[in-house]
């Protein structure tokens, strides 16, 4: 499976961005799907992830309620909304075809990343 992830940039605090991640491959209905992030200085951490089917997601507790994420199996694409950015959401966007576990040992296989950056 390759991964393409795009649709960073800069925004505002309160602003939003969508992360797309754009899959090849025909197994990609065969994977959980992940977006994970790594901001400077830290570790790469868990974002969320989503199911194949879509029916099951799981998020770090710091983005719930303001992040979702979403799969489309025909467009073989997972998508990243975030919503209500705050200034630590700034990092390296990465997605990742993925295990069920909501860590980053399950990642099998990475995208590139794509910078978020907000400013307050």
């Amino acid at each position: 499976v390759q991964l393409q992830a795009s649709g960073g940039g800069l925004v505002q605090a309160g602003g939003s961005l969508r992360l797309s991640c754009a899959a090849s491959g025909r197994t990609f209905s065969s994977y959980y799907m992940g977006w994970f992030r790594q901001a400077p200085g830290k570790e790469r951490e868990f974002v969320a992830n989503i199911s194949w089917s879509g029916a099951r997601t799981s998020y770090v507790d710091s983005v719930k309620g303001r992040f979702t994420i979403s799969r489309d199996n025909a467009k073989n694409t997972v998508y990243l909304q975030m919503n209500s950015l705050k200034p630590e959401d700034t990092a390296v966007y990465y997605c990742a075809a993925q295990t069920r576990a909501a860590t980053v040992s399950s990642a099998m296989y990475w995208g590139q990343g794509t910078q978020v950056t907000v400013s307050s």
